[in-house]
């Protein structure tokens, strides 16, 4: 879920901002209000057709209303399947590595709120706050336990407007935070209880359309 998506997301953002970076600086600096929603979804659903030990089957959708040029709140529906904990860090040795698996999928969903607001040009800040109905299935995929997370992610990114505002692309650096997060069964536990609350700098890509 974490890198092996990171060198995609950072070339198709690379790719995106050199194509239309000069013809788009207005429009990043002055977005357009004429579109008030907007639906977008994260890079990571493209991965949803990797091998099976490591695929999160993770989808995300987000629909937002642009209060005024600058604000912009939505709503944020997700669903995804853990293979591992959340918070091995992104430059530990056993981040995606079979003896840091969970004896199972933990499969997570929720439906939340987001809000963001332009800083300058198209930089921009954002906070989501999701909260996680929690699903723990066996290695023989039956359910063994529920739970609940409150998770939280905090965003700094740019926004590229393309098409005359008609789609956009948001590459983005953003660290994860999950404050409430209820015990697990104890196979999945042990392996929790091994790494922290949160996750720090990852690396993503939101993709959406105006209208």
């Amino acid at each position: 879920m974490k890198t092996k998506g990171i060198t995609m997301a950072l070339l198709f953002a690379l790719s995106f901002t050199s194509m239309f970076g000069q013809n788009q600086t207005k429009q990043s600096s002055e977005i357009s209000t004429e579109r008030k929603f907007s639906v977008s979804t994260t890079h990571l659903i493209f991965w949803n057709f990797g091998e099976e030990k490591t695929n999160t089957h993770h989808y995300e959708f987000h629909v937002g209303y642009k209060l005024t040029p600058k604000d912009k709140i939505g709503i944020k529906v997700a669903t995804w399947k853990l293979f591992a904990p959340m918070g091995i860090p992104l430059w530990d040795p056993l981040l995606m590595k079979e003896g840091a698996f969970f004896p199972g999928r933990l499969k997570e969903t929720g439906i939340g709120v987001t809000y963001q607001r332009m800083l300058w040009k198209g930089l921009y800040a954002s906070i989501e706050v999701l909260p996680l109905k929690k699903t723990y299935l066996d290695e023989n995929k039956k359910k063994i336990g529920d739970g609940f997370k409150l998770y939280t992610t905090y965003h700094i990114g740019y926004h590229i407007s393309l098409f005359k505002n008609r789609m956009y692309v948001e590459p983005q650096i953003h660290c994860n935070y999950w404050p409430i997060d209820s015990k697990a069964p104890q196979s999945f536990q042990n392996e929790e209880n091994k790494w922290n609350n949160y996750f720090l700098f990852e690396p993503n890509l939101y993709i959406g359309v105006n209208f």
